[in-house]
């Protein structure tokens, strides 16, 4: 992205050598230079109010490299994103900015930044050096998601809530309101009445629950995800502790603040209570995923914590969309309750204004996109450039069958996460058994995977062995079924060299990974039918995990940030050299197209009716809106059928809805778009108004036709 120099924006150093922070605008100059001056020392608290397509990953580069081109110290800068590929980018991009002083200051250009990570990767590390303080055991292990679950299921057993005469939670949702619970600091029983009304007669037992889980977490000495936040919070919460952790870090810099909980709130709090070294980005308009315990509260509410209060700048040129694109997403964000002003402007002056296109039924919308953006390939826009957004994954339904009939290829993001697959769930909990014999969940799934043991035998030899307390060196005495004892010889052998209680016999990493692998093939096929296309994920997960230095680190770090999808879905784009892209609003945060094309900008999918019960979860609706609308670079399209059809509606059967245009673009917004319909009326309708009211009865006649 091509930015313009400005003369006034390069800082001079010390040394009169050019400081990194060059190419830049003077509001994010501004941003960048803040409060540093020439020894590196911390600088009060900094919060960056970033436009969509403001450069802000770009600013926090340059601050980064900034800092160090100052004398900060490369192992004092913590640096939190939301994805160890954006951690790794931003480190990327601070060394191609320091490589360019390399003449006048070499050493800046092998400068890197010890601490850089995802908040639960960072929270991981933490709580390993710091275990033995807070009585944990180092080698703990840490479940993703649907380890948690099963856990939860298993004490959810134990209890005897499995066997209630009424219907309890299941799994999923028990350990959806136990992590709402932890992540948003809210009260049970709040947590029941705001999200879970169902619920809030099991609130006795779900305490129950929850404490007996936490119990069985700790015997076992796992964490989940959450724990990884809550044990970190808790450690700064201690001003003891709090203040030996902050003094780790001169500098804290947060990407993508918006979309922080309250519990990482809290931590950057107890650690850098005064605010001194503290910088976070990101923009209230774009806080979006309230569903995952993010609050737009922790972005609005951080100059306040503070005293005095933190210093706001704002970043509002944008490099990305034409000035008509930016006037209407303005426009439609002005309107919300509460807000950080900020007007996104651009030089890109040109471009045409943004279409509101009205057709009858979700079969039009469909013929209409499928012929847009074939003439817009026609006229050079590949199909890699423009995409379809969507409210929910279900929307596309109809016009995915209408890409698959007209020949089309795309790909749709927010399908099977790559740890969801159970084949790779299988050589995750063989090593995480190896690495930690008390992991129940991972030794009960790996016991399955011989032929002849089932849960009981596999309860049976946990119970064995973790009684015994000595780990899997009593596995080769545990009693089988005949029919698997042979097998069961190979798998003990395994088991001991993973667990390096063979003498010289434990492969070093990722050789040992590549060991369990052999083993877990020969069983592939007889656990399932379509081994050959599941194969191709475990080579995958080989060669992620021979770019990690120890089976600890993979473990950890493959959980925390996996990658997004199986071999079946990553596949997709090869079969064609082009694709056409679709995928959530929420999935497409953070990307940009040239033409973008929204679906269903009408009131009960955007917002959507199941998410209008107050005005915070209305107002969350209206910023998603405006990061679809965001996206485009050139050409942006919403939609608006009349009438949907809808299937399996509560006590009302298959049926047509109808349909008006999204309360986000209220009649005082038309101004900023242009308006069509599709099909277009025929040529004898147009023109008078006389005819346009023909137009309108015969659309109406035509809509008739269908009720």
């Amino acid at each position: 992205m091509t930015q313009i120099m400005n003369p006034s924006s390069v800082s001079v150093s010390t040394s009169g050598a050019a400081a990194p922070a060059d190419a830049l605008n003077p509001e994010q100059l501004a941003a960048v230079e803040h409060g540093c001056g020439t020894s590196g020392e911390s600088c009060g608290p900094l919060l960056i109010i970033a436009g969509a397509g403001s450069g802000k990953t770009n600013t926090l580069a340059h601050r980064v490299a900034h800092l160090l081109a100052q004398g900060a110290d490369p192992g004092r800068i913590l640096l939190l994103t939301f994805s160890r590929r954006a951690a790794d980018e931003m480190s990327r991009r601070v060394r191609r900015i320091l490589t360019r002083n390399e003449a006048a200051r070499p050493w800046l250009a092998q400068a890197a930044i010890a601490w850089s990570g995802t908040f639960h990767a960072i929270g991981a590390r933490l709580l390993r050096e710091y275990a033995g303080q807070i009585g944990l055991d180092p080698a703990f292990t840490i479940h993703d998601r649907e380890d948690s679950a099963d856990l939860l299921n298993l004490v959810r057993h134990e209890c005897g809530f499995s066997a209630k005469n009424r219907r309890f939670p299941q799994k999923a949702t028990c350990l959806a309101i136990y992590s709402a619970a932890v992540n948003s600091r809210a009260p049970l029983v709040e947590v029941l009445q705001a999200s879970y009304p169902w619920c809030a007669e099991w609130q006795a037992e779900l305490r129950q629950l929850f404490r007996a889980y936490v119990e069985a977490k700790q015997a076992q000495q796992v964490l989940d995800y959450d724990d990884l936040l809550l044990y970190w919070a808790q450690m700064v919460a201690d001003s003891t502790l709090g203040g030996e952790i902050g003094a780790l870090f001169s500098h804290v810099l947060v990407d993508e603040y918006q979309d922080t909980n309250h519990l990482q709130a809290a931590i950057l709090l107890g650690m850098k209570p005064d605010g001194r070294g503290l910088t976070v980005v990101g923009d209230d308009a774009q806080s979006i995923y309230a569903f995952r315990g993010a609050t737009v509260r922790n972005i609005l509410d951080f100059p306040g914590a503070f005293d005095p209060p933190a210093r706001v700048l704002t970043l509002e040129r944008n490099y990305r969309s034409t000035q008509a694109i930016l006037a209407a997403a303005n426009a439609v964000i002005a309107l919300a309750s509460e807000r950080y002003t900020k007007n996104l402007w651009t030089d890109r002056a040109t471009g045409e204004r943004p279409r509101l296109v009205s057709v009858r039924d979700d079969a039009d919308q469909a013929a209409f996109i499928v012929e847009t953006l074939l003439a817009r390939r026609e006229e050079g826009l590949g199909l890699k450039q423009q995409a379809v957004l969507f409210r929910a994954a279900s929307h596309s339904a109809r016009l995915e069958l209408e890409l698959t009939r007209r020949n089309i290829p795309f790909v749709k993001f927010g399908g099977l996460k790559f740890l969801e697959a159970a084949h790779v769930k299988d050589m995750l909990a063989l090593m995480r058994w190896s690495e930690n014999v008390r992991d129940r969940v991972s030794g009960f799934r790996a016991l399955q995977l011989l032929a002849g043991i089932g849960p009981k035998t596999a309860a049976r030899i946990l119970d064995n062995v973790c009684a015994a307390g000595e780990g899997c060196g009593l596995l080769e005495d545990q009693p089988v079924p005949d029919g698997a004892r042979e097998a069961w010889q190979g798998f003990v052998s395994l088991m001991d060299t993973l667990a390096g209680r063979v003498a010289g016999a434990r492969p070093a990493w990722p050789a040992e990974f590549d060991l369990a692998c052999n083993w877990y093939q020969a069983q592939m096929s007889r656990l399932y039918e379509d081994a050959a296309v599941r194969l191709l994920d475990i080579q995958q997960l080989a060669r992620i995990a021979a770019t990690y230095p120890s089976r600890q680190r993979f473990l950890t770090e493959l959980t925390l940030d996996p990658p997004n999808a199986t071999s079946d879905e990553a596949g997709l784009p090869l079969l064609d050299e082009d694709y056409l892209i679709l995928s959530t609003m929420h999935s497409a945060k953070g990307q940009e197209w040239r033409a973008v094309t929204v679906l269903n900008v009408v009131d009960g999918c955007i917002p959507s009716d199941i998410a209008t019960r107050n005005e915070g979860e209305i107002e969350e609706e209206r910023r998603l809106l405006y990061v679809a609308m965001t996206r485009a670079r050139d050409h942006l399209d919403l939609m608006l059928p009349q009438r949907f059809y809808v299937s399996q509606q509560q006590g009302m059967g298959d049926r047509h809805v109808f349909a008006g245009r999204s309360r986000f673009i209220p009649n005082r917004l038309l101004a900023h778009f242009d308006q069509m319909s599709w099909p277009a009326p025929p040529p004898e309708l147009q023109g008078s108004p006389d005819s346009r009211q023909k137009a309108i009865d015969l659309a109406a006649k035509m809509r008739g036709m269908w009720d």
